[in-house]
Formats: structure tokens, C-alpha cells, sequence
């Protein structure tokens, strides 16, 4: 193992080269020296920094991780796929059996297509659901990945907002409109002034309100078939964790068209795209355009196709439940016990830190010094053991300590 630390660490070297020292915004680390500054393995539920630093960790690449790491059943698929090559000029039978299984498992999947990440599959719903409908503007309720946070207010990041959005044009801007969750004022106004203009809403699950998730969603529903506007579920962390078919199979409300990506690939760049055959029919007839030279690649197929049949055969959404649900209760009472004025809320497969933010830093930063990496979404995997979480919460009390004293 490469071991670079002090003054010439990974940090200043990324920073050198790179904006922001990372291509993942939230994966830049801010808490050094406690937090790792690069990550060079992970196994399980378990990965190791540069400077061999061990950490129970829950933040599984931001979601992806759902099996664990290196899953030996998805490392074979990939392995045995990589034998016979990654990419080629025809379609190869991955993409159509990756597909079948995909609309099998999943509610409301008519018919499926892939691409590589959430915000340019969240951009291709964007553009056939405008083609569909005939209309222009869009709702977006939560974040949509950054290509899409186009709208004055929109969530450029998962935990941010931002009045007008720099390099967006203000006549682009203006058709797309940012609705907090159940914000249902600001929703009925919108559509009083612009219902017969709104192509589609596109909705991301607020993590900490999933458990009571489904009357708002009946409600978008009900909005959008008054309107005549098409609705669209961005499942890209709640797809196959929250349940397979994520919130679609959670509310029992079905959307018009939905995106996947997050979970369904154990770490390989995957994302779907899917939803009413109707709907993306506008592709079939060539009049929307969405291609892609590694929508068919074959190794996170492979992947996928590994994970998804996991995932049917072994529920892993219910183990993540149970894991998760230990891991929440274990933390909240380790809170409470501290006077700290900080929980996490929400579905136990993703739950969110909610609370005064600077005790939420304290407590990440204290965490990783006792060996424990954190997101302010709590990730477990299905390769986390009894003992990982008994360790993990052995580890959070001594956190607590720490920044309490």
C-alpha cells in the first residue's frame, strides 16, 4: 500500500489538479485530520485510508454500496464478463435480459433503457416527458442531480439552495420551478397559474419524511392527472433500499416514468431510466432523441443483473431495514444520553442527521476519530455484521464523550 501523509498528503495533491479535490462534490473531505483523506479498500462493511486507518463505515459510496464491498457474487459476474469484453458496436443480450429482469422487479416499468448516471437519466425523463405532453415546464421536488438543478431555488445539492443559478440562463431557469416536500400552497399556486404548462413532476423522496411519504405522493398524483401533466419518481437513493421498487412499491402510488440507479449495481455506473411504454414511445418514434455510447456496457450489466437477483432472492431491502433500524435506534439513545441536540429521522435504510448543525459536524469528526465513517445520510449495507453495528455503536458512544467533555 502507497502510504502518503503530512504536508504533501492526497488532499493538496487532489486540489493541485483537480477542482474542489474530488469529481464527487461530497466526497471532498473537510474534517481532516480525523477524516480520510483518500480511500484505497473496503471489503464488507469495512474500507482502509492510506495510512491503513480501519473504519465501520456507513456512508457506502453515498448509497451504491447495497450488498457491500467487493461482494464476491457481483465481483464473479463482472470477472466473467470481462473475459469476453466490456463494449462493443451492437447491442450485447446483457442489455435486453438486464432490462427483462429490471421491469420484472420493479412497479410502473413498462419498458426500461440505461445510461450511466442519475442526473443525465433524470435529464432524459425531463426531455420525453416535455415531448410526451407537449408542454414546457417542469417541478422538481428535491434534488435532481446537478445537470438538472436549473430552477431559481433549486437543490444544487442535496442539502443546499440557491437563489438564481449561475451559469443558467434566467429564460431557461424560468421554466422550471423548485417545490419544497409537501408544499402544498406553493403547489396548488403553481398550478393554478401554470397547470396546462407543466410537462411533468419530478419528485426525490425527503429522506427524514419517508415513513409518512405516501399521502403527499397520492397527492402528486391526483395533481398531476387533474393537470394533465405526466409525474416521475427520482428513486435514485430509494430504489432497491428503501424496496425494490422504492417508493413506487413503498406508497403503492405508480408514476408515469421513474429513474434507478444507486443500489441496483453494488458500486458500477448504472442508471435506468423507465416507466410507461405509452410515454417512451416518443423514443421509438425517433422524436426524442436519448443515446448514449456506454448505456450498454457490459460489466455494470453484468453487475446489475448479479445485485438485482440478489436482491430478489435474499430481500436485502428488509435486511437493510433491520440493520439499519439497530443502527438508528442505537444512535438516537446515544443522543439522547449525551444531551446532544442532534437525531437521525427517517426510513432506516437512509436515514438523515437532523438537528443543530454544527453538533451534527462535531459528531462526524469525533466519529471518525474513533474509526467510524459517517454521511449526513446513513448508509448500511447488507454485509454489515451484528458485530459491525455492536462495534459501531461502541465507537459512537466514545464520540459522544468526546464532544460532550
Amino acid at each position: 500500500m502507497h502510504h502518503v501523509t503530512g504536508t504533501d498528503g492526497w488532499r493538496s495533491r487532489a486540489l493541485a489538479v483537480m477542482p474542489v479535490g474530488s469529481s464527487t462534490n461530497s466526497k471532498a473531505p473537510t474534517m481532516l485530520p480525523d477524516e480520510p483523506e483518500v480511500i484505497v479498500g473496503g471489503r464488507g462493511g469495512r474500507v482502509w485510508d492510506d495510512r491503513g486507518r480501519e473504519f465501520i463505515d456507513f456512508r457506502c459510496a453515498l448509497g451504491p454500496v447495497t450488498l457491500g464491498y467487493a461482494d464476491p457474487r457481483v465481483d464473479a459476474a463482472i470477472s466473467a464478463q470481462l473475459e469476453h469484453g466490456i463494449l462493443f458496436g451492437h447491442p450485447h443480450p446483457l442489455e435486453t435480459t438486464t432490462a427483462e429482469l429490471f421491469c420484472s422487479l420493479v412497479p410502473g416499468a413498462e419498458a426500461a433503457r440505461f445510461l450511466k448516471t442519475g442526473g443525465e437519466a433524470l435529464a432524459a425523463v425531463i426531455r420525453i416527458a416535455r415531448a410526451h405532453t407537449g408542454r414546457d415546464r417542469v417541478v422538481q421536488i428535491g434534488y435532481n442531480g446537478w445537470l438538472n438543478s436549473l430552477a431559481a431555488g433549486a437543490r444544487v445539492l442535496p442539502g443546499s439552495t440557491t437563489t438564481f443559478v449561475p451559469g443558467v440562463p434566467q429564460a431557461l431557469a424560468q421554466l422550471h420551478h423548485a417545490v419544497d416536500w409537501d408544499d402544498r400552497d406553493t403547489l396548488d399556486a403553481l398550478f393554478a397559474d401554470h397547470g396546462s404548462e407543466v410537462a411533468v413532476i419530478l419528485v426525490a423522496a425527503d429522506y427524514p419524511s419517508i415513513p409518512e411519504a405516501a399521502d403527499f405522493y397520492r397527492h402528486l398524483r391526483e395533481l398531476a392527472d387533474r393537470h394533465g401533466a405526466l409525474l416521475a419518481y427520482d428513486e435514485m437513493v430509494t430504489g432497491f433500499r428503501v424496496a425494490v421498487g422504492g417508493m413506487a412499491q413503498s406508497t403503492g402510488v405508480v408514476p408515469d416514468l421513474a429513474v434507478y440507479g444507486k443500489g441496483i449495481a453494488n458500486g458500477m455506473p448504472l442508471s435506468v431510466y423507465c416507466g410507461r411504454r405509452e410515454v417512451l414511445a416518443v423514443l421509438d418514434r425517433g422524436e426524442v432523441v436519448v443515446t448514449s455510447t456506454y448505456g450498454g456496457e457490459t460489466l455494470s450489466l453484468a453487475a446489475a443483473t448479479a445485485t438485482m437477483t440478489i436482491m430478489r432472492d435474499e430481500d436485502v431491502p428488509g435486511r437493510l431495514r433491520d440493520l439499519g433500524a439497530y443502527l438508528q435506534d442505537g444512535l438516537n439513545a446515544l443522543f439522547v444520553r449525551a444531551g446532544l441536540a442532534i437525531r437521525l429521522v427517517g426510513h432506516p435504510a437512509c436515514p438523515q442527521f437532523v438537528g443543530e448543525g454544527a453538533v451534527i459536524d462535531r459528531f462526524l469528526r469525533a466519529s471518525f476519530a474513533e474509526g467510524l465513517s459517517l454521511y449526513r445520510v446513513v448508509y448500511v449495507n447488507a454485509a454489515h455484521t451484528d458485530a459491525d453495528l455492536v462495534d459501531a455503536l461502541d465507537r459512537a458512544g466514545r464520540a459522544c464523550e468526546a464532544i460532550r467533555g
